[in-house]
């Protein structure tokens, strides 16, 4: 059992391989990471600086070669792929740059998916969805297909997907990624709001500093590992 002293999300010596041999690459070389329940995280680098692999483990998406990931103090890299699976599906909630929504179905749909994997009641699964589609400023637009909805309302329905199971965690990997400025503030303002006033920890992978403005702290990847930087500091 977890030790209410544990942090949320603990990496410690976490290093990942792909291949073997002289093509082995080492995509991460060794990295410490302590995030707490409540804080907002926003993951920067450059393109193969560790920071989607990184954030493919805390996911549980992937596991690492070596060192440890612990959740809640649980020991994730020592779970079979179920047990990942299960964590995955009752603590994290995901939101993509591309929306990844079906496309000929209502927004209310798309948002009860989730709940449907968990077997929820019909009714039960109409309600928490229309709920989490009023939290992201959707409601009336439950019956609209993704094809009658805007970039920034396809992006709410996304989020609405990944809280109506009321996660611990949202991991968001570029969620402003294809919108235009004004639609990509209204986006940061609404994680922002549900970091503040739901205490979801938010883990978000950015390209842009002034969309990871809106963190707490700021965590640099740079050829698989992360580096210190000023905020790092003041928050160790």
């Amino acid at each position: 059992m977890n030790n209410a002293a544990d942090p949320l999300i603990a990496l410690r010596g976490v290093t990942k391989t792909y291949g073997t041999g002289p093509a082995a690459f080492e995509a991460l070389k060794g990295i410490d990471l302590t995030i707490e329940a409540g804080d907002f995280v926003a993951v920067m680098g450059p393109s193969g600086s560790g920071k989607s692999t990184a954030m493919n483990i805390l996911g549980c998406l992937d596991t690492p070669t070596s060192g440890n990931y612990r959740f809640q103090g649980v020991p994730v890299e020592t779970l079979s792929r179920d047990q990942r699976a299960l964590l995955r599906r009752h603590f994290l909630g995901f939101v993509f740059q591309g929306f990844n929504l079906l496309a000929r179905t209502s927004a209310l749909e798309n948002v009860e998916l989730p709940l449907l994997y968990r077997g929820y009641a019909t009714e039960e699964r109409h309600a928490a969805a229309r709920k989490a589609l009023q939290q992201v400023g959707l409601e009336g637009w439950e019956s609209h297909t993704s094809a009658e909805l805007s970039g920034g309302q396809q992006q709410r329905v996304a989020i609405a997907r990944a809280i109506v199971t009321n996660p611990m965690v949202l991991l968001a990997d570029e969620p402003t990624g294809n919108l235009d400025s004004t639609t990509s503030l209204e986006i940061m303002e609404l994680i922002s709001r549900l970091n503040h006033e739901q205490g979801i920890t938010v883990l978000m992978v950015t390209h842009e500093p002034d969309m990871a403005e809106y963190a707490r702290r700021v965590v640099r990847f740079v050829d698989g590992r992360i580096a210190a930087s000023p905020s790092d500091r003041e928050a160790a």
